[in-house]
């Protein structure tokens, strides 16, 4: 009965009133704290800097109070200068808190380097497929006398000769020479 005593007792009332206010007090300071700390209700617009180079972008968005952060990019655009934004995230004119991290994507000095596959002795149609589905361009189709018709003999790039597993940037025009069928 003691137990059941002390829960309905003055004391113990009051302990619970005072405890009740000390928390409610402890958390609004705390959310005081947090607004202050946060910038909460400070916002930052992102600037659309799309298509600028990497130093003006860097300008711009010190002159806004923004952090950035470089992704590194494989997409290349020819109609960009190297170097240039290509993405901006999060999305441009989206508010954003001061000094909030912006990720760029930039444009690569130029196209990714891959390797030639090995398209000796196949067919132009099966050379063709596996130039284009690397990246590659087809240039001059050009045939020597060779009893596989259509077979490829060589891979040439600028008239020189190369062979399979050189790397050459992605649409590098390739010539191909192929047997005509005659021995």
């Amino acid at each position: 009965m003691s137990f059941l005593k002390f829960l309905i007792s003055g004391t113990f009332v009051k302990l619970i009133i005072k405890s009740i206010v000390f928390l409610t007090f402890f958390i609004i300071l705390t959310l005081k704290a947090l607004e202050l700390i946060t910038y909460h209700e400070k916002h930052e617009l992102v600037p659309d800097i799309s298509g600028i180079e990497l130093n003006d972008a860097i300008k711009i968005l010190n002159e806004n109070y923004l952090r950035y952060e470089v992704i590194d990019s494989a997409k290349f655009n020819p109609k960009l200068p190297p170097y240039a934004v290509i993405e901006v995230f999060p999305v441009p004119l989206s508010e954003v808190k001061k000094d909030r991290k912006i990720y760029l994507t930039l444009n690569p000095s130029g196209y990714r380097k891959i390797s030639i596959p090995n398209i000796i002795q196949i067919t132009r149609r099966n050379a063709e497929s596996m130039l284009r589905a690397v990246g590659f361009d087809i240039g001059k189709i050009m045939y020597r006398n060779n009893i596989g018709k259509d077979m490829v003999l060589e891979i040439r790039y600028q008239g020189k000769v190369i062979a399979p597993g050189s790397v050459l940037p992605k649409t590098t025009k390739i010539d191909l020479i192929l047997g005509n069928g005659i021995r």
